[in-house]
């Protein structure tokens, strides 16, 4: 009963339905999977949130069967310039490994590849004037590339 109690305090922190928290790794619905998938991949700071709440506690949701796995932004630098991106990165490497298991990823790209530019541009937020202009326009050109070269990312990463 404690457990969720407090699992429901934090939906409610977090702004996230109740439904979609698992109440047991045993009464976890993986039929509503492609629901809370959704909401872990929209551009808002509210989604960003309960995706980074549910990351740091994934065995809370193993029924699930989520990938978790990263390569953070693969190739490219993970703190371009002393931005810190690698977070980002992190959740947009969630939405393609899971969209792309599910076979729905073309449907998903453009808003997977929007969420990323949205959650580097909050990291932009943090700088004022020159350094927010360079972060913006950083942020702007990882998310130009995976606009156009992303649809070949791999499934999967060797780093968890």
């Amino acid at each position: 009963m404690r457990r969720r109690l407090a699992l429901s305090l934090v939906a409610t922190a977090l702004a996230v339905p109740a439904a979609l928290l698992p109440a047991s790794a045993a009464s976890a619905a993986p039929a509503d999977k492609p629901q809370v998938l959704s909401s872990w991949t929209q551009t808002s700071v509210t989604s960003y949130h309960a995706w980074a709440a549910a990351r740091a506690n994934p065995s809370a949701w193993s029924a699930y069967g989520f990938n978790w796995s990263t390569d953070y932004c693969s190739s490219s630098p993970d703190n371009p310039f002393g931005f810190p991106f690698r977070t980002a990165c992190a959740r947009h490497d969630f939405g393609y490994r899971n969209y792309k298991a599910a076979g729905t990823f073309a449907a998903n790209k453009t808003r997977l590849d929007s969420a990323f530019y949205e959650d580097m541009k909050r990291v932009c937020a943090r700088y004022s004037g020159a350094t927010r202009t360079s972060c913006r326009s950083t942020a702007w050109t990882y998310y130009h590339a995976v606009a156009v070269f992303g649809v070949t990312a791999p499934a999967e990463a060797p780093v968890t």
